[in-house]
C-alpha cells in the first residue's frame, strides 16, 4: 500500500466516498499508513506528495507497531523518570550499544513475494530499528507533547554520521538451510515466491555513530534477521569497564562490563547487570542481575501494540507515530547503504544457517573495534 502507485488512485477513492477531508473542523478524519513508507527516500516524497493533496499533515498517521510496545514506550520512562541512570547514558560512562531485533520466522506462508522485494534494511532497520535508536539515545523533551517528542528524535536521527564505507559498517547475510526449533528449514532460495538467485538480505547489522555531545565516539551496533535461534528483541546498554587495579593485583580477576538490559519482546522487561562478590571465605567476584519483569510486577493485561496505537489515532494523538520528517531523515540513512551494494552478490562470508545467529561476517564487524554480540537469552 506504500508504493506511490497505488496509493495515490487509493486516496483519490478514499475522498470520492467522504472519508477523508481536508476541512480543518473535521479532526475524527485521519488515515493510518502502515510501513514501510515508501521504498526510498525519493518513492517516500512522492507517497507524501499524493497524501498530502487530500489530507492535512495531522490527519496522517504513519504507523510502527514498534511503538506501540510497552518496553518502547516505557524507555522514555526508564530515562527521564530515574535519576540513577539518565546521568550514566553518555560517552563518559557507556562503551557501546547493542539493538538485535531476532525472529526464528522464516517466508512462511507467500511472504517472499514482499521481502524478496524488500529486505530487512527496508522491512526492520529503516522504521522498527532507528526509532527504538532515537528513543534509547535522544535528548529529554521540553514536553510529552507529540510534537516535542517526535522533534527530539528527528534532532537525534540527523545527528547519526552518515554510513560512507558500507564495507566496513555493514554486514548483510542470508540464511541457508538449516534447522529452526527442532525443524529443518529451507534456504531463503528455496523459499516460495522468491528467485532462485535472490541478493536479498535477511540479516543486516550495522555500526552507527551519533556525531552530538552526548554520545560522540560510543558506537551503536544494530543486528536484525530471519530464521534466528530464538525470536526476541532488546537493547543492551553496556559500560565502560572498571580500571581492573583492585581485583587484578589481589586475585588476578578481570571484572565483566556492567549492562542494562531492555527486553522489548517477549517476556518486556529490564534487567541490571552487575558483579558481586561470591558468598565464601575467599575473594571471588561474578556478574549477577537484578531483573524487572512487567508480568510479575503488574501481572496485567498488556495491549497489543496495534490495539494501543490504533486506540491513540482514534483519539488524536500522534506522539507514538512517525513524522513526516522522520521518514526522510530515515530514508537518508539507509539508501546510501543500498547504494553501496549496488548489484555485488553476495559472498560466502554473508551466508549463515538457518538457526543461527548470522554470518561470521557480522562478527568481524564487532571485533574490528574490540566489541562482541551478547545475543539474547530464552526467557526463563
Amino acid at each position: 500500500a506504500t508504493d506511490p502507485e497505488f496509493f495515490g488512485p487509493t486516496v483519490e477513492r478514499l475522498a470520492g466516498a467522504q472519508l477523508v477531508h481536508r476541512e480543518p473542523d473535521r479532526p475524527w478524519s485521519r488515515v493510518v499508513i502502515e510501513k514501510p513508507f515508501g521504498r526510498d527516500l525519493a518513492s517516500a516524497l512522492a507517497l507524501d506528495h499524493h497524501v498530502l493533496r487530500y489530507l492535512n499533515h495531522d490527519q496522517v498517521y504513519r504507523i510502527d507497531h514498534y511503538l506501540g510496545k510497552e518496553t518502547v514506550q516505557n524507555l522514555l520512562a526508564f530515562r527521564f523518570g530515574n535519576a540513577i541512570f539518565e546521568p550514566l547514558l553518555t560517552r563518559q560512562y557507556v562503551d557501546h550499544v547493542q539493538i538485535t531485533v531476532a525472529e526464528t520466522v522464516g517466508m512462511e506462508g507467500r511472504r517472499g513475494a514482499f521481502y524478496d522485494n524488500a529486505g530487512a534494511l527496508r522491512d526492520v532497520v529503516q522504521n522498527h530499528m532507528l526509532q527504538v535508536l532515537s528513543l534509547i539515545a535522544m535528548e529529554p523533551p521540553v514536553s510529552l507533547e507529540a510534537e516535542a517528542v517526535r522533534d527530539e528524535k528527528v534532532k537525534l536521527l540527523k545527528s547519526i554520521r552518515p554510513v560512507r564505507d558500507v564495507s566496513k559498517q555493514v554486514v548483510r547475510g542470508q540464511y541457508f538451510a538449516g534447522m529452526v526449533d527442532g525443524k529443518l528449514r529451507n534456504g531463503y532460495r528455496q523459499e516460495e515466491k522468491v528467485k532462485t538467485d535472490s541478493n536479498v538480505e535477511t540479516y543486516l547489522a550495522l555500526k552507527l555513530f551519533i556525531d552530538n555531545w552526548r554520545w560522540s565516539g560510543v558506537p551503536f551496533f544494530l543486528r536484525t534477521g530471519k530464521s534466528m535461534p530464538l525470536s526476541a528483541s532488546e537493547v543492551r546498554i553496556q559500560f565502560k569497564p572498571t580500571p581492573n587495579v583492585l581485583f587484578a593485583a589481589k586475585c588476578g580477576m578481570k571484572l565483566d562490563p556492567n549492562a542494562i538490559t531492555l527486553r522489548l519482546q517477549p517476556n518486556e522487561g529490564i534487567t541490571l547487570r552487575f558483579n558481586g562478590k561470591v558468598p565464601g571465605a575467599s575473594l571471588q567476584v561474578r556478574p549477577v542481575r537484578m531483573h524487572f519483569s512487567y508480568d510479575s510486577e503488574f501481572g496485567a493485561y498488556t495491549p497489543e501494540a496495534y490495539e494501543r496505537l490504533l486506540l491513540e489515532a482514534i483519539a488524536g494523538d500522534a506522539t507514538l507515530f512517525i513524522r513526516r520528517d522522520e521518514v526522510e531523515t530515515a530514508w537518508g540513512i539507509v539508501d546510501p547503504i543500498r547504494a553501496g551494494w549496488g548489484d555485488k552478490p553476495l559472498t560466502n562470508r554473508e551466508f549463515y544457517s538457518a538457526g543461527t545467529w548470522g554470518p561470521v561476517a557480522s562478527e568481524d564487524l564487532l571485533a574490528a573495534s574490540g566489541h562482541a554480540w551478547r545475543d539474547p537469552q530464552p526467557a526463563k
